[in-house]
């Protein structure tokens, strides 16, 4: 766990670069992250004790550079702590780590289960997922491989969702539909390893059960008039 020591200064997000300005390598690469962070927004909603970044610098030592998770959890810290939002993740600011690291392995190798996972577990990320569905072949590796911080090292959990007690969500991949993209996903679940709906998943499920009882209250009518009875004197 990287401990600070006190100084006269610590530099704010405001002095530090807010991302490393490399381009994402896939559209999904953002859209993944995205997904969790809404589906969190909206089962989450009610609290306002944790944040999630996507593509955002993290600073966790002075002088030392970021590092830049495709998505990260904190918990335990504002969601939102200004108006204009973060301009970086700065550790010794915030007062936490993030919990949760998600890295997606993309065309170009980015390290995800070399350097990366070494820099993660020196740092103290509790959790880190690696989500690779399209060239899990070529590493001999599963689509999603979820790791915990064990000692200085990251133990494989097993299981499709994982449990993760600390944050009390389970993580998991399944096929669904986001912007209009029916594909496999990353989603939330709960304990009974059930998925956490998204907002627009709620909304067509209204829609569906309305539709439902408008099409019971025309039969329930239609019923009616072929007794002779007319439902408007009723």
């Amino acid at each position: 766990m990287v401990q600070f020591k006190p100084r006269q200064h610590l530099p704010t997000q405001d002095e530090l670069p807010e991302t490393d300005f490399a381009p994402v390598d896939s559209e999904l690469q953002t859209l993944v992250a995205s997904l969790l962070g809404d589906l969190l927004a909206w089962h989450w909603r009610d609290r306002s004790d944790w944040f999630w970044g996507i593509n955002l610098a993290v600073y966790y030592k002075l002088n030392t550079p970021a590092i830049v998770p495709d998505g990260f959890l904190s918990l335990g810290v504002e969601q939102f702590d200004r108006s204009d939002g973060r301009q970086s993740y700065v550790v010794w600011h915030e007062g936490a780590l993030p919990i949760l690291v998600v890295e997606y392995v993309s065309r170009s190798y980015g390290q995800e289960y070399g350097s990366k996972m070494a820099d993660y577990a020196s740092i103290g990320v509790l959790y880190y997922a690696i989500y690779n569905p399209v060239y899990c072949s070529r590493k001999r590796r599963q689509p999603l491989e979820i790791y915990r911080l064990e000692g200085d090292r990251y133990v494989l959990l097993e299981g499709d969702p994982v449990w993760l007690p600390e944050i009390g969500l389970g993580l998991g991949r399944e096929l669904g539909t986001y912007r209009n993209c029916t594909r496999e996903w990353l989603y939330w679940y709960d304990r009974e390893g059930n998925r956490l709906t998204s907002p627009a998943e709620v909304a067509e499920q209204e829609s569906q059960r309305a539709e439902q009882e408008r099409q019971l209250r025309e039969q329930l009518l239609d019923k009616l008039r072929q007794k002779g009875i007319d439902p408007d004197t009723l």
